[in-house]
């Protein structure tokens, strides 16, 4: 796991994006699939993703991307569903079909069987090259919330009291919350094959330290990221406040650093 500690959220945007840029170019000709994230956490990166397409040309023409979740019950053009804020966020403003935009159908008569559906529509595709994650102040990713099986596949989950929380300034009122979620599970995510997640401010700080240096739990999902052997989190200044061994990270990134600008010269 490696750990990028920047000064803001905008600055974290633009580590993300270098890494969704490397996998775009690398697979160009064979098709890169994404993993997209939605909520607050990833919008610095799309919005620095939208940037490079418009003024440096950057395509994702030949991309494929899955959205992690959606909710229960909204149908695909609901102002809140995950469906349409990916178009409105991202996808209306760059070059990907959006065809080639997947996301669980929450309207589905059976939930439980388009979950399983789902699931084979990403293997299907040879699965995620990379996927985007935010977390939530609980240790969620995706909507896996504690106590979530560390091997879980795409289900449907029902929401926890503090997510449905921090969910409700999106809608009218905290009724109007849905209770549950289609999601990618924790097994799902796992099978990426790299992963970038991003987190800032200071409600994040002891979500983030736990995914880096607690143990291994579902009390604290993010924390099964530690089991995958090429993950990048991209944190700031506040969500990072808690790492007690936070200057080795900044080290560490700085003798990274100085050997890449050695390879360059």
């Amino acid at each position: 796991m490696q750990i990028h500690i920047v000064q803001d959220a905008e600055a974290g945007g633009v580590v993300a994006a270098d890494a969704v840029q490397r996998v775009l170019e690398e697979q160009r000709a064979t098709g890169p699939v994404l993993g997209l994230a939605t909520g607050s956490s990833p919008l610095p990166a799309y919005a620095e993703l939208i940037r490079r397409h418009r003024e440096e040309g950057l395509s994702f023409a030949a991309a494929r991307a899955f959205l992690l979740d959606e909710y229960v019950g909204l149908p695909d053009e609901h102002e809140q569903s995950y469906h349409r804020f990916i178009r409105e966020q991202l996808i209306s403003a760059i070059d990907m079909p959006d065809e080639n935009v997947a996301s669980p159908d929450g309207t589905a008569s059976d939930p439980h069987a388009e979950a399983a559906a789902y699931d084979r529509r990403i293997a299907e595709a040879g699965g995620v090259d990379l996927q985007i994650l935010g977390i939530g102040s609980n240790g969620h990713i995706a909507f896996n919330e504690p106590g979530s099986s560390l091997g879980s596949r795409t289900r449907v989950v029902g929401l926890t009291r503090s997510t449905i929380a921090d969910n409700s300034r999106y809608f009218a009122s905290r009724e109007d919350v849905p209770v549950q979620a289609l999601s990618q599970g924790l097994g799902t995510i796992l099978e990426a094959r790299r992963i970038v997640l991003v987190a800032s401010g200071e409600n994040k700080a002891a979500a983030v330290a736990q995914l880096v240096e607690g143990g291994i739990s579902s009390r604290w999902p993010a924390t099964v990221l530690q089991m995958h052997p090429e993950v990048l989190v991209v944190v700031d200044e506040a969500a990072a406040s808690r790492l007690e061994l936070h200057e080795d990270y900044r080290h560490e990134r700085a003798l990274e650093e100085g050997e890449l600008a050695s390879r360059r010269r």
